[in-house]
């Protein structure tokens, strides 16, 4: 009777906006079928590529991969030193729902925003997905558990603006879920 009917991935992919052939990067992966689940519209035509800060994160990205059927290139780095070509993909991702940005250090994470900066393609876009804050018994029982909220605080906004980004907003917050996006200039 509480089990979500569907795809459970919809308002991701949805959000995302992503189509066939368009480049996606991915930093950072807490659900490797959500990454899937994107990496799966951009077909043959297109690429995917999923940059992981560490084997754990990198493995759930190649099992959320291969239990979907879909080809994601998998590396693992910082997020700070993105082994990926400048102005590459046309939406970068930061998976940012196990706190990946929000338990940086504040150089650290300027630092990965100026690499979103340089990895995108001019007019490409960049996505922070995190994690809303819980409310009612849910905030109660997990009081000092979860992750910093660098989305939902403001902080992916100003963060995005600060270092280059326009058209910065928070587009939605719905199903436990924030999402900012900012759009890369053209120059």
């Amino acid at each position: 009777m509480f089990l979500k009917r569907g795809e459970p991935y919809a308002l991701v992919v949805g959000m995302a906006g992503v189509k066939m052939g368009d480049r996606f990067l991915q930093i950072g992966c807490a659900d490797g079928g959500r990454l899937a689940a994107i990496a799966q519209k951009v077909g043959l035509s297109g690429r995917a590529v999923a940059v992981a800060p560490d084997e754990p994160s990198a493995a759930r990205a190649r099992k959320g991969a291969a239990n979907a059927g879909v080809l994601v290139d998998v590396e693992v780095a910082p997020p700070t030193r993105l082994p990926v070509d400048d102005a590459a993909f046309d939406l970068v991702i930061v998976d940012d729902t196990a706190g990946l940005m929000g338990r940086m250090r504040p150089e650290d994470r300027v630092t990965t925003v100026r690499e979103l900066l340089r990895v995108a393609r001019p007019g490409g876009r960049v996505m922070v997905v995190g994690a809303a804050p819980r409310g009612g018994l849910g905030a109660l029982l997990s009081r000092g558990q979860s992750a910093p909220l660098f989305a939902a605080s403001g902080d992916a906004i100003r963060s995005l603006q600060a270092d280059g980004f326009r058209s910065v907003r928070t587009l939605a917050e719905r199903e436990g879920l924030v999402f900012v996006e900012g759009i890369k200039p053209r120059d």
